[in-house]
């Protein structure tokens, strides 16, 4: 055992106090701050004691909340921190008694306080709740730093956590789009502990920190240390700054600010001093530019008219006492005034309080009333009648704790909405290191603040995703994106369709050449015993419309989205049916020329083509080694539908795979059709009538032109177009060979006899026959001419 003295202080720490009625007195003490030196000060302390005594009159007043029951109090003036720690064993002495008893257990202290209000400084608060929280004694202030229950477990807030004017300054940074910003706190606890949550805030974000400095504690305008810290912001060229201080500390700042004439800024202040008349009172001021403010939410109207009200009635009650004083000659020295009689030392201060203190009022306000419900909940006076027993402080602790977690189950403090509200009519609202990319670009960072880049281009296809702007992701496969894009956008299947007004006409002038090839055929059917006919090849001419036809019909695979029977019947449809048609020119140009060329020097070869079936045979073997080829092809790289995504960014082709195999049975047909131009070409100096070969060259010509157009279109074309222009090329070649094929032939004329005794092609020939040839040598010319067509 043992005692705590609080004799050490004088008396000089005056205190008012009210005592409780005989049914039983429970006295609450608010300890608040006063300045001698500054009369803002001192007005904003008489305004807490103020309200600390409307709410405890009005509590006593009520006949609900503690009925028969009075609430008393002791106010404290705690101007320094021997006066606080003065007040606080006071608060902690039993009543009458100036020392405080060291006991086994806080649950036998009965100090003459069982709740404290204050003090309004967290310097001083520090030191009331370390000692308070040791005997349980409910400490309601708002000091945020106290919020940790380990080590202060007695504390309680009536304004919202530091924490939430933090997060409504990083709202207002990012409303505004202010990403290059100085944070500036005082060198206290308050300072520290909202700069370290605001940059925890903002390391998260795209808002970065061009400085942070320390507002230094205790000083004034001619401290070298504000004068470095100010030039330090003119050097960052940073047009946001958030200062994070109590209004003590920013006073002598703002000074500086204003002597050095920075103007045109932006300011975001803390809720400590943003509404401090204090601060806007400083000459020049209003020239230091805009000052975004955090205050607390507006408190009660009706209770702001009703203290206004009892403060105007007890001030001018307390200047009437006066009057009354000195013409009666007191004396007014005293220390301890009866808050009952008349205060001869009182005086009005203020007629209406500032927004700053209108705020700590209806915090002192609403403290007082909420001890007020705890202790009505403890002595169960819910019934109408308030119980006679002991209240020990953790009692009212824990009651208070209860009141709460029922209001808010969420958290242990008394929550305010925060407001932001504007100070200034001038606002400068663009402070960032870098100015934003265009949509599409993204940032390259050219220091260790991420805010300060250059742009560059995302590339074509990928695209800038809003999440991570220092980083162009790729689009997805079926996905295409042109440079600089946020987005990426579905690419066009790609293919020729059966119902396009393109793929209409190309299936008209299909549908038309199988018309013509069928119109002949029926036509050589009809005249197959002419003369004319035979002379054309006969029944080969039924062979080679047949293959054309074949030929033409493949052309039909290529509408449509690919299949799989659409792929396999492409290409060997196509080959093999040309080849066969082929094979036949090749045959019928060759014999010509060995007819008109070849016989005179070597008559045995024609004899011995024609007796051993040459031709059937060169059209079998041609065709068979097509087959062949186009079957190795299938086998080896099978021809199946793909998507292909390299044509172009925004297309997914659709297309039959090809491989080099089957790049290899198209040129031999090629190579084919060159040989059949070779031979036709050879024969274009036959008599007149014997046109064929003429005709023939020139089809075969254009079947070639139309292969190199082909050829030539196929890095240039893709997708639809690719496949028209394959398609088109296949109708101009069986257009011009069939053109050439159907000229040769001659029909004969509806007045066949009106021509002549025979057709003009064996006429023609005959008269080739009997030219005479050259002449030989005299020792072995043994008469006239000799025909060597005489077997023709």
């Amino acid at each position: 055992s043992g005692t705590l003295s609080s004799t050490a202080v004088p008396s000089a720490a005056s205190t008012a106090t009210s005592p409780g009625s005989a049914g039983g007195t429970i006295p609450v003490r608010v300890k608040e701050e006063a300045n001698s030196r500054q009369a803002a000060s001192v007005r904003h302390g008489y305004c807490l004691s103020q309200a600390l005594r409307f709410a405890v009159e009005e509590i006593n007043n009520s006949s609900t909340l503690l009925p028969n029951v009075t609430l008393g109090y002791e106010i404290y003036d705690t101007c320094s921190e021997p006066t606080n720690f003065h007040a606080t064993l006071c608060a902690l002495a039993r009543k009458g008694r100036q020392d405080v008893q060291v006991l086994s257990s806080f649950q036998h202290y009965e100090p003459q306080a069982v709740a404290v209000i204050g003090p309004d400084s967290t310097r001083l608060a520090l030191t009331t709740a370390a000692v308070l929280s040791l005997f349980l004694v409910p400490e309601v202030t708002s000091t945020e730093s106290l919020s940790l229950k380990r080590l202060y477990p007695s504390f309680l807030r009536t304004i919202p956590s530091d924490r939430q004017q933090v997060k409504a300054i990083f709202s207002l940074l990012q409303h505004f789009g202010w990403t290059w910003v100085v944070l500036l706190g005082s060198d206290n606890t308050y300072g520290r502990a909202g700069l370290d949550a605001l940059q925890e805030l903002l390391s998260t974000s795209n808002v970065c920190v061009a400085y942070r400095g320390t507002i230094p504690a205790n000083s004034d305008a001619n401290n070298p240390e504000l004068h470095n810290l100010v030039r330090i912001l003119t050097d960052v060229k940073v047009n946001v700054t958030v200062v994070f201080s109590n209004r003590g500390s920013v006073l002598p700042f703002f000074e500086v600010v204003v002597q050095r004439n920075i103007t045109d800024m932006v300011w975001v202040a803390s809720e400590d001093w943003s509404l401090a008349q204090i601060i806007w009172q400083v000459p020049g001021i209003q020239t230091i530019g805009s000052v975004f403010g955090m205050a607390v939410e507006k408190p009660e109207s009706t209770m702001l008219e009703r203290f206004e009200a009892w403060k105007m009635s007890e001030e001018g009650a307390g200047a009437e006492c006066a009057s009354s004083a000195e013409a009666g000659g007191e004396s007014v020295g005293n220390a301890w005034l009866d808050c009952t009689q008349c205060c001869t030392s009182c005086r009005a201060l203020a007629t209406v309080p500032d927004m700053y203190d209108a705020q700590g009022s209806f915090n002192v306000y609403s403290a007082v009333y909420a001890v007020a419900h705890g202790l009505h909940d403890l002595l169960g006076c819910a019934s109408g009648t308030c119980s006679k027993s002991t209240v020990y402080p953790w009692q009212v602790r824990a009651t208070l704790w209860k009141i709460h977690e029922d209001s808010f189950p969420q958290g242990r403090v008394f929550p305010f909405c925060l407001e932001v509200s504007c100070l200034s009519q001038r606002l400068k609202s663009h402070s960032v290191c870098s100015e934003a990319c265009q949509p599409g670009e993204m940032r390259l960072q050219q220091s260790r603040h991420k805010c300060c880049f250059s742009c560059v281009a995302c590339p074509a296809g990928t695209f800038l995703n809003r999440s991570d702007p220092f980083d162009c992701q790729a689009c997805g496969l079926g996905e295409w994106a042109p440079a600089g894009s946020e987005v990426c956008f579905s690419r066009t299947i790609e293919f020729l369709s059966w119902s396009e007004p393109l793929s209409w006409a190309l299936l008209a002038m299909a549908v038309l050449l199988m018309l013509l090839i069928a119109g002949l055929a029926v036509l050589f059917a009809l005249n197959i015993s002419t003369p004319v006919v035979k002379s054309a090849g006969g029944k080969t001419c039924f062979l080679m419309l047949g293959s054309l036809a074949c030929t033409c019909s493949s052309l039909f695979c290529y509408f449509g989205e690919p299949s799989r029977v659409a792929c396999l019947l492409r290409v060997p449809l196509c080959t093999i049916s040309f080849t066969v048609f082929l094979s036949c020119v090749a045959t019928r140009c060759f014999q010509i020329l060995c007819i008109f060329k070849l016989n005179a020097r070597c008559p045995a070869l024609y004899e011995a083509w024609m007796r051993r079936q040459g031709p059937v045979l060169f059209v079998a073997a041609s065709t068979a080694a097509q087959v062949v080829l186009c079957v190795v092809v299938e086998a080896v790289s099978p021809s199946v539908p793909r998507r292909e995504y390299g044509a172009r960014d925004e297309w997914v082709v659709l297309e039959c795979a090809q491989s080099g195999a089957a790049d290899a049975a198209i040129a031999y047909t090629v190579l084919l059709s060159a040989g059949c131009f070779a031979l036709s070409y050879a024969g274009t100096d036959l008599p007149a009538a014997y046109n064929e070969a003429k005709s023939l060259t020139v089809s075969l010509l254009l079947h070639l032109a139309c292969s190199a157009a082909v050829l030539c279109s196929q890095g240039a074309l893709r997708g639809r177009a690719e496949t028209a222009v394959r398609v088109l090329s296949t109708l101009g070649t069986l257009a011009a060979l069939l053109a050439g094929d159907s000229t040769r032939t001659a029909p004969p004329s509806p007045r066949g006899p009106a021509l002549g005794p025979g057709p003009p092609r064996p006429r023609a020939l005959r008269r080739h026959c009997r030219r005479p040839l050259t002449p030989r040598p005299a020792a072995t010319d043994t008469g006239g001419p000799r025909c060597a067509c005489s077997g023709h």
